[in-house]
């Protein structure tokens, strides 16, 4: 049971390192800081394709891998 839910952690970690590298980033640096807070307050969105379901794979990913941790440790 342990060795499976190390192989599904490892499956997970990997999951979330792809599915957060592949996202786009939302400031360039100093300037987009400057320049970003316009965007955010007059409510410029993210796209609702391809951002959207990395962010959604990386959340659920992120939650995955907590639980599975917690559960790892609690077992030994």
């Amino acid at each position: 049971m342990s060795i499976a839910l190390k192989i599904v952690l490892a499956l997970v970690s990997v999951v979330l390192i792809i599915s957060v590298l592949l996202q786009s980033s939302n400031s360039a640096g100093l300037s987009g800081s400057i320049g970003g807070g316009a965007e955010q307050l007059f409510g410029k969105k993210r796209s609702q394709g391809y951002d959207a379901i990395l962010s959604k794979v990386a959340t659920v990913a992120a939650v995955l891998f907590i639980v599975l941790s917690l559960v790892l440790v609690a077992m030994e």
